[in-house]
């Protein structure tokens, strides 16, 4: 339930605080004095869209914030969403709109925690059911109106459209895919083919390491220059160490030098480092032509295995001509080519295969939408028997609703298409409802839903922005008493500009738009004068205030001295409808038939309409 209401520099609102409390309550006021933007307020802290104008001209930033106490089905949801809650059931939900060169900038709150957009929407759906003028023009809306039977069908239903809308979901996915290989069928056959003659080709060069061309095109070197390097390596191991001609060989002076080195180290130890450095150099020449001596016992002449090596240098050559540049290429290609490859040969699925996943799905999505079908019959069932009960008291003894559900191709909302159609006179056919209502009609009949929908919906706080436009009379009577109604379970907001209406009230508030004058003369950024700011008001009455309200909306003429019999007959029909509406209220049954508003005399009104 809404508690307050907090306003700063909204629209023509500079700052309001209101407080609320249960039953119905009315806001009335003249023709565009800002009533509407109290409803837009609350709309707006509950993260609805507001226009590039919502703060108020001058200003930089405005404030919303709207307290209300929850539940114990939305203490649920608070914990699911790890926000805490005030003083236990309370619920602070606060839109800061900031204004910037080009545009604005928002940020919404739920008890100082920074919210996104969703979460802010579902808190909405469950706190406040809005309704405003403009909905009698959605009610046309086939997807508006499966929306409302859908909901009104409660949990199961709405689960079982969930069901539907992923069975959908699935066999689209499934579609998809078998329609995509049946156009892809001949292109992937050629693909195949290509695929596979690469990947045999890879695969019989028996590639396995991305440096084998390196060490080949070395090998082949080595084999092709076996006798040079025999006979090389022999003359370096005689320099080293073993000359057969006679000379000495390396080691042999170093092995003299070595020996008149420690000779003299017995005479000068200065000499012992360079006495280390011959012994060691000595050490590794004579490492050095063991070393090549063996490496020239070992190389052999080996004709066949130069011919292999060369021909494996040709193979993998063409091998990366065709699929490198390099060999580490080619290795990487031959991998991708067998992931691809099982992928056209429906490694995954076959075309059979999807042919038959695309038919199981379907099958599923058939058998979810016509049990969803099912469950909407019955429950269209409940919301007509339920909504013409809501509209017989509401002057429309006669009328006839049906829930017209019609089969179309299955959606992701399943496979109706769901028209609400409307008779509101004995022997006339039913038409869908938007061909055949009227405006009075119209808003009726969304008022009986809203009641309907109350019975169902967790939202305790209901709001109607003039759901009684376009009514007079028994009609405004029956609407009053329904407002009334839907006020015992439920706190009700409602604008209006009846006084029949207003009568009802538990809570009544009066709304005006007053214009102030400023010190400063100045200009303002849009070239308004800066010393008149208007600015809306919004006033609590009590039952005198509530009497010449009333009386104004009958009449429009209180407070006036042009006519004072016009003024008491206005007062008199406001204590009526105070009187009737008490009665009600105590339990004395429903408002009776009451004489028509006061009209003001017809020379008066033409003189007064010139005087403005």
């Amino acid at each position: 339930m809404l508690l307050s209401l907090r306003i700063e520099n909204f629209a023509l609102i500079d700052h309001l605080d209101l407080t609320f409390g249960a039953g119905l309550h009315v806001l009335t006021g003249e023709t565009g004095a800002g009533k509407s933007i109290i409803l837009d307020a609350i709309d707006a802290a509950l993260g609805g869209r507001v226009t590039g104008r919502a703060v108020r001209t001058g200003e930089e930033r405005a404030l919303i914030e709207a307290t209300f106490r929850v539940n114990d089905l939305l203490k649920a949801w608070f914990e699911q969403e790890e926000i805490d809650l005030l003083d236990d059931d309370l619920a602070v939900c606060s839109r800061e709109i900031v204004a910037l060169g080009s545009g604005q900038r928002n940020r919404s709150r739920i008890n100082g925690v920074l919210v996104n957009k969703q979460q802010m929407e579902a808190l909405r759906d469950r706190l406040v059911e809005i309704t405003a003028q403009g909905q009698t023009v959605q009610l046309g809306q086939p997807s508006l109106q499966r929306d409302w039977l859908d909901s009104y069908g409660g949990v199961a239903l709405l689960k079982q459209r969930e069901v539907v809308s992923h069975a959908f979901s699935s066999y689209q996915q499934a579609a998809q895919a078998l329609e995509k290989r049946r156009h892809s069928e001949q292109q992937r056959l050629q693909q195949l083919d290509l695929f596979d003659y690469q990947l045999r080709e890879l695969n019989a060069a028996n590639l396995n390491d991305p440096d084998e061309l390196d060490q080949l095109e070395q090998e082949r070197k080595r084999l092709s220059h076996s006798v040079e390097l025999q006979q090389q390596s022999y003359q370096v191991y005689q320099a080293l160490y073993q000359n057969e001609n006679g000379d000495d060989a390396c080691a042999d002076l170093l092995g003299k030098a070595e020996s008149l080195l420690t000779d003299m180290v017995r005479y000068d130890e200065q000499i012992q480092p360079i006495l280390e450095i011959v012994s060691s150099a000595l050490a590794q020449v004579e490492e050095a032509g063991q070393q090549i001596n063996a490496y020239g016992d070992d190389l052999e002449t080996d004709p066949q295995r130069l011919q292999e090596v060369e021909e494996r240098i040709v193979e993998l050559k063409q091998i990366c001509r065709k699929y490198g540049p390099n060999l580490s290429d080619a290795i990487a290609l031959q991998q991708s080519l067998q992931t691809e490859l099982e992928e056209l040969t429906g490694a995954g699925q076959s075309l059979e295969e999807l042919e038959n996943l695309t038919e199981t799905r379907q099958k599923q999505l058939t058998e979810a939408s016509a049990l969803l079908t099912q469950l909407r019959q019955s429950t269209a069932q409940g919301l007509e028997s339920r909504l013409v009960a809501e509209l017989k008291p509401l002057a429309m003894e006669k009328v006839q609703f049906q829930v017209g559900i019609t089969p179309i191709a299955p959606t992701a909302a399943g496979s109706d298409r769901i028209t609400y159609r409307f008779s509101p006179n004995p022997g006339e056919p039913l038409q869908p409802l938007t061909e055949i209502a009227s405006g009075g009609e119209m808003s009726r009949f969304l008022l009986a839903l809203q009641a309907c929908f109350s019975q169902v919906d967790s939202a305790e706080t209901l709001v109607f922005d003039e759901i009684d436009v376009g009514v007079s009379g028994r009609v405004a009577q029956a609407i009053a008493e329904k407002l009334y109604q839907l006020g015992r379970h439920h706190q009700v907001l409602c604008v209006t500009h009846q006084p029949i209406v207003a009568a009802m009230a538990d809570h009544h508030f009066n709304v005006t738009k007053q214009v102030i004058e400023l010190s400063s003369g100045s200009q303002n950024g849009n070239g308004a004068s800066a010393d008149l700011r208007t600015i809306v008001r919004v006033h609590s009455l009590d039952r005198e205030q509530r009497r010449q309200e009333l009386a104004q909306l009958a009449s429009g003429q209180v407070g006036s001295s042009e006519n004072a019999t016009t003024e008491a007959a206005a007062i008199a029909f406001a204590d009526s409808l105070l009187a009737q509406a008490a009665s009600l209220q105590s339990g004395g049954g429903s408002i009776e038939e009451l004489p028509e508003p006061v009209e003001v005399p017809a020379k008066k009104k033409a003189r007064s309409t010139r005087k403005r």
